[in-house]
């Protein structure tokens, strides 16, 4: 009786045992989850610091983009420009210059097609992200990702030398890039825009901006490009741009990138 007793005192002090193992908060798991809030808060802060906005330039670290013009008359002048003298260097100056300044004129936003074009070139996940903040639906996102997985990386089906893979795409919608030079644009580079005869179209919770990006890697030197702004936004988005991803004429030498 005695040692039956004991048995079942042992048996509860190791079921208590158990339990405030088992409910006590794990200290590596809440040192995780505050390195991860603090370092995501360090990197809005570094951003937040990093950014410049005068006037109708935004500047991120040494890396400035200038937005200027207006879309005054629709045809092949353009009238509109952003010049940069580099491509965002990761997410975090794609988010910041399109927030900050680029992402407030349709000009701007339509600039931002090529910058997230060659992001994704250099990094997929990466640049998936940029036209997730850029574009106004998924739908528009995929669209545009199921292009450029093929367009801009290599596989066994689709190797380097293909005439199809064209990793100077980005490159193509510049000032002054031609398949004639390499693509080799203008510097500081540039995004020459003009004015689409189909004007502003209303759609459902808000409007669409036809324009053209003015390149001349295709035959075609108007590019169409829908930008969308929702009411009550002082944002634009993407709508559509489906020229911009279009096989453009293949390349005259060696291409010698992008800064």
């Amino acid at each position: 009786m005695r040692n039956a007793r004991k048995a079942s005192g042992l048996l509860l002090l190791a079921t208590s045992i158990v339990f405030i193992c088992c409910n006590t908060p794990s200290k590596g798991s809440s040192q995780t989850e505050e390195v991860t809030a603090e370092s995501s808060g360090t990197a809005m802060q570094e951003s937040a610091t990093q950014t410049k906005v005068d006037g109708n330039t935004i500047t991120y670290g040494q890396h400035t983009y200038t937005v200027s013009g207006e879309f005054n008359r629709p045809g092949k002048i353009p009238t509109a420009f952003v010049t940069f003298t580099n491509f965002p260097a990761d997410y975090d100056e794609f988010e910041a210059v399109y927030n900050g300044l680029l992402g407030k004129s349709i000009q701007g936003t339509a600039a931002m097609i090529p910058m997230a074009i060659e992001l994704y070139a250099r990094d997929a996940e990466v640049g998936e992200r940029c036209f997730n903040l850029l574009c106004n639906s998924s739908a528009t996102v995929s669209g545009i990702i199921r292009i450029l997985k093929t367009k801009l990386v290599p596989s066994k089906q689709a190797p380097a030398n293909d005439p199809y893979i064209q990793r100077y795409m980005a490159a193509a919608l510049l000032k002054g890039a031609k398949a004639d030079n390499a693509y080799s644009p203008s510097k500081p580079y540039t995004v020459e825009m003009a004015a689409s005869p189909n004007g502003v179209h209303q759609v459902m919770n808000g409007e669409v901006t036809y324009i053209y990006i003015i390149a001349q890697g295709w035959d075609t030197v108007q590019r169409g490009v829908e930008i969308f702004q929702e009411e009550g936004s002082t944002l634009y988005k993407v709508y559509n741009c489906p020229s911009c991803y279009t096989q453009c004429k293949n390349i005259k030498g060696k291409w010698a990138g992008l800064e």
